[in-house]
């Protein structure tokens, strides 16, 4: 069979399985709902996806999973190579009128799950202030009301079927063009829920009531802002309108990412540039066509900044055994001096691949910090980044991360870092204006120029060996300094530093949103902020009034979050709150860190998704009890392994 013949046939089966759906919701003993009575027409048996009806599941919804297998073209719902690769809707239309006529039709979706209200504190009157960001469209191109076919006036029901997707970029919004190519990806759809919303309507251009050209148009503005229809129609003047029927389906659309792990990784030529790299490529990592159109992910190189400099002591050991301990530590912190200090940056990779093997046969994707050499001083970063990026989401990762303390309690210097980043400093990625004063300029130094909009944004999960900084009063940001006296060994042979014994076991879970100081959040404090949320209270702490970010910190075992075969680790982000989450089984979860956009500005922004193994300087952390100068270098590999990530 011929591939024409084959979607013929297959748009043949979509017709006849969408008539039937309208068909068995009009039958006797399930009769449908009629809309319109009173107008020109009658509307009923709306079904906005009905070609996708074998994802439905038991609580109605239709769970729909992206498919990433072009990553370059971005995310569409269905994408180009999926079959079908339209989402088909059908709807029924009774002209009640005692003559032939057309209807124009529009259908409209919207995410729900990560949205602003449609109205503000329940005023029908008015659009909420920021309900234009939500991720709403119709077709694409601009396409304005579709017009149905002539309906006899024979007081019968007429099908009515065509076909949409969720595209990004919905609006055709000029600032997500380049050089008149509409670059979707720079907008891509929002996980979750989607609703939709079918207009019928007997109003012709030139009516007395006709529909302003933004609901036909989406990408016109009423003066300077845009209109969400469903605002227009729901609330609005739509809802009043004579002829103008509104239909929110019961139907719901679900959409979730499932990062497939075992396409390998993707190496950017400019990371990597010349022929002595191809013998570290292989089928899973590298620069083939095939990687670059289906990778999920690439290789992260992190950008180390001269505030990363730091002074190490000149040894290679075996920290993440356990024969390491407090007194190897303050030895080799008491008896080196400050002529044998190495000084270095944490090191990225010299050559792609090695420290990131994918993993076909596991599905998975390791990260592997090298072992260090004697002279060839190292403590090297490595991660892998998302290649796609989004706004808003649940994002869940499983991971086996390197174990951070040994069994004496001591820290290998080693983060383990799930976060979140802005996909591009460029101006079409740009974070809502702070009307406050405005947002810090630079992310580095310390130069309090401010500025009305920025596109850098960044919500991390940070788990190292650190102290608390809330309450203030158990903050101690310096531990003791043992005394280069081999005579007296209390001199130099000191007790666990900061809360001592009983603290040596944890860890701390450190969650934090860079607003970049914008005051504009009425709750903007400085110190400890107490936040209540569902029965815990978070403490969350900001430097000084121009400090870039806020963090709160949980502490945990180590044992538990490392030593176990994998972990769950969890950001929500959503338009007006911030949550993180742990626990050993997805639906174990619990929440460890919150804040919302009383006290903080939330980005809505687009961002990436970064799995890595960082070695910081603790000058970043004070109150760290373990100086990352004082820790050796590394004598083996350490270890982690991405197991699963999702986005919902």
């Amino acid at each position: 069979m011929s591939n024409t013949s084959s979607k013929r046939l297959n748009l043949l089966s979509i017709s006849i399985a969408c008539g039937l759906i309208v068909l068995l919701g009009m039958g006797c003993n399930n009769p449908p709902k009629i809309d319109g009575a009173g107008n020109s027409f009658e509307v009923s048996g709306f079904a906005p996806v009905c070609n996708f009806d074998s994802l439905r599941s038991d609580d109605g919804k239709i769970y729909f999973t992206v498919d990433y297998s072009d990553v370059t073209a971005g995310v569409a719902i269905p994408s180009h190579l999926q079959d079908p690769s339209q989402l088909q809707y059908v709807f029924k239309i009774r002209n009640t009128t005692d003559a032939p006529r057309k209807y124009r039709y529009k259908l409209y979706y919207q995410n729900e799950s990560y949205k602003f209200s449609e109205i503000l504190n329940g005023d029908s009157t008015h659009q909420h202030p920021q309900a234009h960001e939500n991720f709403y469209g119709s077709w694409a191109n601009g396409d304005g009301f579709r017009e149905t076919g002539e309906i006899p006036a024979d007081g019968d029901f007429h099908e009515v079927t065509g076909d949409f997707k969720i595209l990004g970029n919905p609006r055709d919004e000029q600032k997500y063009f380049y050089a008149d190519i509409n670059d979707r990806w720079k907008r891509n759809p929002r996980m979750g829920k989607y609703s939709f919303l079918l207009v019928v309507t007997a109003v012709e251009s030139g009516d007395k009531h006709q529909l302003p050209d933004y609901c036909s148009d989406l990408s016109v503005r009423d003066d300077s802002s845009y209109v969400n229809p469903y605002y227009y129609f729901l609330y609005g003047k739509g809802k009043s309108m004579s002829d103008v029927v509104a239909i929110s389906s019961t139907d719901t659309l679900v959409a979730k990412s499932q990062l497939p792990l075992d396409e390998g990784v993707y190496v950017e030529p400019s990371d990597f540039e010349g022929e002595q790299y191809e013998p570290h490529y292989s089928k899973q990592c590298g620069q083939t066509g095939e990687l670059k159109q289906q990778a999920v992910f690439r290789q992260f190189i992190h950008y180390v900044d001269s505030s990363s400099v730091f002074n190490n002591i000149p040894v290679i050991a075996d920290v993440a055994g356990d024969a390491y301990t407090l007194s190897d530590y303050n030895w080799n912190k008491a008896f080196h001096t400050a002529d044998e200090y190495v000084r270095i940056m944490p090191a990225i990779a010299d050559c792609p691949c090695d420290d990131i093997p994918a993993d076909t046969l596991n599905h998975s994707i390791k990260l592997i910090n090298p072992a260090s050499e004697w002279g060839q001083w190292e403590k090297q970063n490595v991660g892998i980044i998302t290649r796609n990026g989004l706004s808003y989401g649940t994002y869940t990762v499983k991971v086996k991360m390197p174990e951070l303390l040994n069994k004496q309690g001591i820290w290998n210097g080693l983060t383990n870092a799930i976060w979140l980043i802005t996909q591009s400093h460029d101006a079409w990625n740009s974070r809502r204006t702070c009307e406050k004063e405005g947002y810090i300029s630079e992310y580095y130094g310390a130069e309090n120029k401010r500025i009305p909009n920025t596109s850098y944004s960044e919500i991390d999960f940070e788990i190292l060996k650190t102290g608390p900084y809330c309450p203030e009063y158990r903050y101690t940001p310096f531990p003791l300094q043992p005394a280069a006296n081999k005579q007296h060994r209390a001199l130099w042979d000191l007790p666990y530093p900061g809360e001592g014994e009983k603290s040596k076991d944890e860890i701390m879970v450190c969650c934090t949103n860079w607003d970049m100081a914008c005051p504009q959040p009425s709750g903007y404090q400085v110190g400890c902020q107490a936040l209540r949320y569902n029965d815990q209270t978070f403490s969350n702490h900001r430097w000084d009034y121009w400090y870039k970010a806020i963090t709160s910190k949980a502490p945990e075992s180590d044992d538990e979050l490392f030593g176990s075969d994998y972990y769950y680790f969890q950001i929500v982000w959503k338009p007006e709150e911030i949550i993180w989450k742990i626990g050993p089984e997805k639906d174990k979860l619990r929440t460890v860190g919150y804040m919302n956009a009383g006290m903080t500005s939330i980005p809505n922004n687009q961002m990436v998704l970064i799995i890595s193994q960082e070695f910081h300087n603790t000058a970043w952390w004070p109150g760290s009890p373990f100086a990352q100068g004082h820790i050796p270098f590394p004598a083996k590999d350490l270890i982690g392994e991405v197991l699963e990530v999702t986005i919902e």
